[in-house]
């Protein structure tokens, strides 16, 4: 008995070595693959996020951290080819003529401890200048789906049109004036394509307060031109990935200002007695007359009395509203008179206050209390004290904010181009990256990653650039990876996900 306990002790001494050995062996490490894709040539098209652009311009460094080159080198690990960018000249961002900065192609942003400023100098990018050869990452800044499949967008005559019918950032590599971006592309007979297109569909209007100088791209437009890119990067079997599209009120560019920042504090310049002061002044001469006529038309909701103690919503314009000039202006003719009374019957017949179902744009909060010019009061006129403070005494004007029913239109153009994206991955076997469900989460709270937390604050949140559109080094690190577990679920690749903790969440003013 005993001896034959010695051989049972000694066999569960061993097996439990054989187990000690294989909880320490280091985990079989799994080979990076494509998968059922091929990554031999990549060909990346879209707008400003597959370009790089990032606060506010497109610089060098912005393009090499570009989701699309993050992509790249993991793809590099998987059997992909060269990928090749056309760079900017440095890292001072826009373009420049003759020496000096073109103004509608500014400097980078950068923050100098205050908030954004521009990077002094002048770029080293021409906006006349050529780049020779074909390039992968063909990303164009400002281009809208219909703008990939248009000819002479890469023209250089077209930049210099009025209106522009070109790129300026195409027609620095198109391989031809008249050729178009999809076909530059499907000339480098892709393996594998990556396609973000469609914020700029909706972007320029958001971005212009709905104000009608840059209107949404009609739905059926937008069908048209998405089927037709995706049917010819498909035509001779490349497979690919496709994102979907986020809510512009995910993105900080339309969240951060608030529409009630007008404290005691804040209409004091720093000092509460003369705030205080200033909303007595306010409620006695302005929003109390405004308010009692307003109510006599049944419109006193439009205006309030502003508080001393707490926030008080800027004061707008709201094009949706009925235009009560001709009764305001009936209404103030005793007391100031026909002229003054037509004057604030004009300026004052769609006022109202802002409420939080408004979404004041970014650039505005440099507009607020600012004296309104000629070409932006509305009215064509500068407007004399008192009503001489944009947002106080004086509407916000249309570019300024978006109300709630240009809100909606642009909701439903981005759901209408989103079934269409989803329907056309789907049909035709690609990869599809839900991006507006990580700016949701972006936008509500964060994603944690390791000993991070990165979220959609401006400056702070870690994922958007100074613009407040764009991502930062770390937003398109984590855009990246999206884009990898989209491509490692649909086509069984491998691809590993790049360490968000190494990219950063802003560049310096100088960047070495």
């Amino acid at each position: 008995m005993i001896k034959n306990f010695k051989w049972l002790l000694l066999i569960s001494l061993t097996f439990a070595a054989c187990n000690n050995d294989d909880e320490n062996a280091a985990p079989v490490e799994v080979p990076i693959t494509s998968g059922t894709a091929s990554f031999a040539k990549y060909v990346a098209l879209g707008d400003s996020f597959a370009a790089g652009y990032s606060d506010g311009a497109l610089f060098k460094k912005g393009q090499e951290g570009s989701y699309v080159n993050i992509l790249s080198q993991q793809f590099t690990l998987a059997g992909g080819g060269a990928f090749t960018t056309p760079l900017m000249v440095d890292n001072t961002g826009g373009f420049s003529s003759g020496g000096f900065q073109i103004p509608k192609f500014p400097t980078r942003l950068y923050f100098n401890g205050v908030g954004p400023v521009n990077v002094p100098g002048v770029s080293g990018t021409a906006i006349t200048a050529r780049l020779t050869g074909s390039f992968n990452n063909m990303g164009v800044p400002g281009a809208k789906s219909y703008h990939l499949i248009a000819p002479g967008y890469g023209d250089l005559a077209g930049v210099f049109a009025t209106p522009a019918t070109a790129s300026p950032y195409f027609s620095r590599f198109s391989a031809a004036p008249g050729t178009t971006i999809v076909k530059d592309a499907t000339d480098q007979n892709p393996t594998f394509f990556s396609l973000w297109i469609g914020g700029n569909d909706v972007l320029g209007y958001a971005t212009s307060g709905g104000d009608g100088t840059d209107p949404i791209t009609p739905t059926a437009t937008f069908d048209f031109a998405y089927n037709k890119i995706v049917t010819e990067m498909t035509a001779k079997g490349a497979k690919g990935v496709v994102a979907n599209l986020p809510y512009v009120n995910s993105l900080p560019h339309f969240t951060t200002v608030p529409y009630n920042p007008l404290t005691s504090k804040v209409l004091g310049g720093g000092n509460v007695a003369v705030g205080e002061a200033t909303i007595n002044a306010l409620n006695a001469q302005l929003y109390g007359p405004l308010k009692a006529a307003l109510t006599a038309f049944s419109a006193g909701g439009r205006i309030n009395l502003l508080s001393t103690t707490g926030s008080n919503p800027l004061l707008i314009k709201d094009e949706s509203l009925p235009n009560l000039s001709a009764q305001l202006t009936a209404a103030f003719t005793p007391s100031l008179g026909a002229a003054t009374a037509s004057f604030y019957g004009n300026v004052f017949g769609q006022a109202r206050q802002a409420t939080k179902t408004d979404l004041v744009i970014l650039l505005t909060q440099s507009a607020i209390g600012v004296a309104p010019t000629a070409t932006d009061s509305g009215i064509g006129i500068a407007p004399p004290s008192p009503l001489n403070k944009f947002g106080i005494t004086f509407p916000l004007q249309d570019k300024h904010v978006l109300i709630p029913t240009e809100i909606a239109d642009i909701k439903v153009a981005t759901d209408a181009y989103n079934v269409t994206i989803k329907a056309i991955a789907d049909a035709k076997g690609l990869a599809f990256v839900d991006t507006k469900a990580i700016m949701t989460q972006l936008s509500s709270g964060g994603i944690r990653f390791g000993n991070y937390h990165i979220t959609a604050a401006y400056v702070t949140g870690g994922a958007f650039s100074l613009d407040g559109i764009h991502p930062s080094p770390r937003g398109y690190a984590l855009i990246a990876n999206l884009f990898s577990d989209a491509i490692n679920a649909k086509f069984a690749a491998t691809l590993r996900p790049v360490d968000l903790g190494l990219y950063g969440i802003q560049y310096p003013a100088t960047i070495q």
